[in-house]
């Protein structure tokens, strides 16, 4: 169960990532989770949003340079030891971890995971009873 993630990148100066949460709320779509990396130059932000076809194209259309990328959302329940967990499953089938972000909501919380291998982590994980989150469940979050 792969969801889309859009990546934004961004010059890291004043004002451009304004502009791209601008871009997003003028055209209705709603940003669920949202990571930002930066090196002195540049920044890549990363967005879990309700409609990431759409808003890549938006963003494409307002001069951004934006592109989907396919990612793992584990549902994990609050408990202590859940992340050690998710990260002991990938350890053992051999996957690494990209990079990582928190999505979370009053009901439950779920770590975005760009991973080495998706559909070996997919496997690893739903055998080891993670709970992965589809399309449908991500984009509506409220």
């Amino acid at each position: 169960m792969l969801i889309k993630q859009v990546s934004v990148f961004i010059e890291n100066k004043e004002g451009r990532l304004e502009k791209v949460t601008e871009t997003i709320q003028n055209n209705n779509i709603n940003i669920i989770s949202a990571s930002l990396a930066d090196s002195s130059e540049y920044g890549m932000f990363r967005m879990i949003v309700s409609e990431p076809e759409r808003a890549k194209n938006v963003l494409k259309e307002a001069g951004f340079s934006a592109k989907l990328t396919e990612v793992i959302a584990v549902k994990l329940v609050k408990k202590v030891g859940m992340l050690h967990e998710l990260f002991k499953v990938l350890v053992v089938a051999d996957i690494s971890v990209e990079y990582m972000y928190v999505l979370s909501t009053g009901d439950f919380g779920a770590m975005i995971l760009k991973v080495s291998n998706s559909d070996k982590a997919i496997k690893a994980l739903i055998s080891n009873n993670f709970e992965l989150l589809n399309e449908t469940e991500t984009y509506i979050i409220n």
